[in-house]
């Protein structure tokens, strides 16, 4: 049955700024999140989806693909996975696997992050697809490749092991993405001026930084910290 989801505090991301987050490839991250179809010699192959979004049941925008916060760090650590060399069949696998301990959005759960090495290695020594990894040392490097990161971007867990928000850029916390604060777009964590605001603003004025720094009362290192976070979700 349809519904109507409050928007607080969930995240709202159209699938474009999604992809642009996460480093991702727009096209690809369409594909992961709607299913695809293809014509084979018998007939139609038909490919699901990785998940169902958080909005999918809503009336008004569940058509629309809408991620929320927590797709969003599905998403993140899906395209990690695949950069890493992983397999989409085995990324599947994995989120298959795994929601049966850790709830609908497992790969984002502290727990994943934290002990998921024996679900993962299980996955991928099922894969045909990723016969390269079977060594069990090299399974376990290539996990350890992908969290390490995951964990140096500063995510702040609830009691629960899920996702509070996000500092996304390592080593600092100037920019932060938290769902309960500008539907979930990155802002300076201090005075909650969306990044891209920011950015704009840097550009207009022909990179005048204590004009901007005064203007939205943001420190220069915060104005540089926006403008650097939005280029580099932008290459």
């Amino acid at each position: 049955m349809s519904q109507r989801h409050s928007l607080v505090g969930t995240g709202l991301y159209r699938i474009p700024r999604a992809a642009q987050l996460v480093g991702a490839d727009v096209r690809s991250v369409r594909r992961w999140l709607k299913g695809y179809s293809r014509r084979t010699a018998s007939g139609t192959s038909v490919t699901l989806p990785l998940w169902l979004l958080q909005y999918a049941d809503d009336e008004e925008i569940g058509g629309d693909y809408v991620l929320g916060f927590k797709d969003l760090m599905e998403l993140r650590m899906v395209t990690q996975l695949i950069r890493q060399g992983v397999s989409l069949q085995a990324v599947r696998a994995t989120i298959e696997v795994a929601r049966e301990d850790l709830g609908p959005y497992p790969l984002q759960s502290k727990r994943f992050l934290t002990d998921g090495k024996r679900i993962f290695m299980e996955v991928l020594g099922a894969s045909a697809q990723d016969r390269r990894l079977l060594d069990v040392r090299r399974r376990q490097y290539v996990f350890d490749r992908i969290v390490r990161p995951a964990l140096k971007d500063q995510i702040d867990f609830d009691g629960n092991g899920q996702p509070l928000r996000w500092f996304p850029l390592p080593r600092k916390r100037l920019i932060v993405i938290d769902p309960t604060r500008q539907f979930g777009h990155p802002i300076i964590e201090r005075t909650g001026v969306p990044t891209i605001t920011v950015q704009q603003s840097y550009m207009a004025e022909k990179g005048a930084l204590d004009f901007v720094s005064r203007l939205w009362r943001a420190t220069p290192q915060e104005v540089m910290a926006a403008v650097e976070f939005e280029q580099r979700v932008a290459a």
